[in-house]
């Protein structure tokens, strides 16, 4: 695996739309993050403590339903987008004054978690839009204890199949960065201090009765990162243009003529195993990482 940054993200463009509060999480996160919320009954060990990564656009109803799985387990929410976008997610998963969970301890804890301070992270539909997605996972790796699980869901290179070829049969530029291989992201995991990490993915089509439909989805799901683009705004005719290409293309007989679209969805599991000294000339280690060696060997 390649240490650079993906070739076909642009940084900037990536920081504007992680930075912005989405209205809602999008329908298709939630439902991907509900499947994921299905693979929870594989978990023997529930974890004391855990934390969703990035909530506000991955899932706020999924949210709810792994507090609800792990209801003895304390949660972090670390909403990382914005000021302003941690202070949507205090909004949206605040209890009310009079409500147990207010005093009991079960309401959620906003910002990242200390290093080692979790035994689950939860991040859905997230990491395909980083633009240093090995410094995302190192961050994940730094927040979980020593045998806490970190599970992950992710768009795959199939997503937009039906749209890429349409751009490129009218010689436009590509409608969306490229999407990493499963397997790219288990060498990541595994480069970052993961171990035993499984990759399974699945494809989803959606679809839509009108091209306004599909393009009203799409701009809640992302923004297409790639640096070669098209250059700034397209004027009403090219919109026009856009709209009859997909009327016409996208059609599928056995929807019943309504446009489609496949979403390759990916997901994740690893484990955070008991750190190795790497030994050299001179070896440096964490007093983390050195407290969690000492502690199994006891």
């Amino acid at each position: 695996m390649s240490e650079q940054l993906p070739p076909t993200i642009d940084p900037q463009a990536a920081a504007r739309w992680h930075a912005s509060v989405a209205p809602e999480s999008p329908w298709l996160h939630e439902e991907v993050a509900r499947r994921m919320h299905e693979r929870l009954q594989w978990i023997v060990q529930p974890p004391a403590a855990w934390c969703d990564w990035d909530p506000l656009r991955g899932g706020m109803q999924a949210h709810a339903l792994v507090a609800q799985h792990f209801p003895q387990a304390a949660s972090h929410v670390a909403e990382t987008s914005s000021p302003q976008g941690l202070a949507a997610a205090q909004a949206r998963l605040a209890r009310p004054w009079w409500s147990p969970a207010r005093w009991s301890g079960a309401a959620p804890r906003f910002g990242v978690p200390p290093d080692g301070g979790v035994q689950m992270l939860w991040s859905s539909m997230a990491l395909h839009m980083a633009a240093d997605p090995q410094a995302l996972i190192q961050a994940w790796h730094r927040a979980l204890a020593v045998d806490g699980y970190l599970m992950f869901s992710c768009l795959g290179p199939d997503t937009l199949r039906e749209l890429r070829a349409l751009y490129a049969r009218l010689g436009w530029p590509e409608p969306a960065h490229a999407f990493t291989d499963m397997h790219d992201w288990g060498d990541m995991l595994m480069h970052a201090g993961f171990s035993e990490p499984v990759m399974d993915m699945e494809r989803i089509t959606l679809t839509f009765a009108t091209p306004e439909r599909l393009l009203q989805e799409l701009r809640g799901l992302g923004r297409n990162l790639h640096p070669q683009r098209f250059a700034g705004l397209r004027g009403r005719r090219w919109h026009r243009q856009l709209q009859q290409q997909l009327a016409g293309q996208l059609g599928d007989p056995a929807q019943g003529g309504q446009l489609a679209l496949t979403f390759e969805i990916i997901y994740g599991h690893a484990i955070k195993p008991v750190p190795r000294v790497r030994v050299g000339g001179e070896s440096a280690v964490s007093l983390q990482d050195m407290r969690a060696m000492l502690r199994d060997r006891r």
